[in-house]
């Protein structure tokens, strides 16, 4: 895939783009609420890009329902533009998973997912995420992810 640049905005001019619930989650480490949220049952083709920064993050191809009411996906699309911390809070011992450019808080990562597709499960809030449909990927200046959706 083409590297694009993609850059962290400010907090400031973060905070003017996104909704309240998007700068929460994204900037504050917020967690939105299962099953309340934009794409946790989304079954349309496309990709996911960060919400600030658009750096590509996850494809339809690899999302599944875990039953846990957030989107859940099997892997990054790039791994390059992902980040895994250790995250310690709430007295649990999780995996964080960050944008790399963004910087932008996604969610989680736990290794329950579905063994077939490497056994993780990245558990990501909707409100990190803006969706581009496959129909608008060249449009928005996508269209390398076009060939993912290729039907053989």
């Amino acid at each position: 895939m083409e590297k694009k640049l993609y850059t962290k905005k400010s907090k400031e001019q973060l905070k003017k783009e996104l909704t309240q619930i998007q700068f929460e989650v994204t900037q504050e480490n917020a967690t939105e609420r299962s099953f309340d949220n934009e794409f946790w049952n989304n079954k349309e083709e496309g990709i996911y890009v960060d919400i600030g920064s658009g750096e590509p993050l996850f494809t339809s191809l690899d999302k599944f329902d875990s039953g846990c009411g957030w989107p859940s996906f099997t892997k990054p699309v790039n791994n390059d533009n992902v980040k895994e911390n250790k995250d310690i809070t709430l007295g649990m011992m999780r995996t964080e998973v960050r944008s790399f450019y963004g910087d932008s808080h996604l969610g989680h990562v736990f290794d329950d997912g579905p063994r077939d597709d490497g056994g993780l499960r990245y558990c990501i809030n909707s409100a990190s995420l803006k969706f581009i449909p496959v129909n608008k990927l060249k449009e928005v200046g996508y269209e390398n992810y076009l060939k993912l959706f290729k039907k053989e």
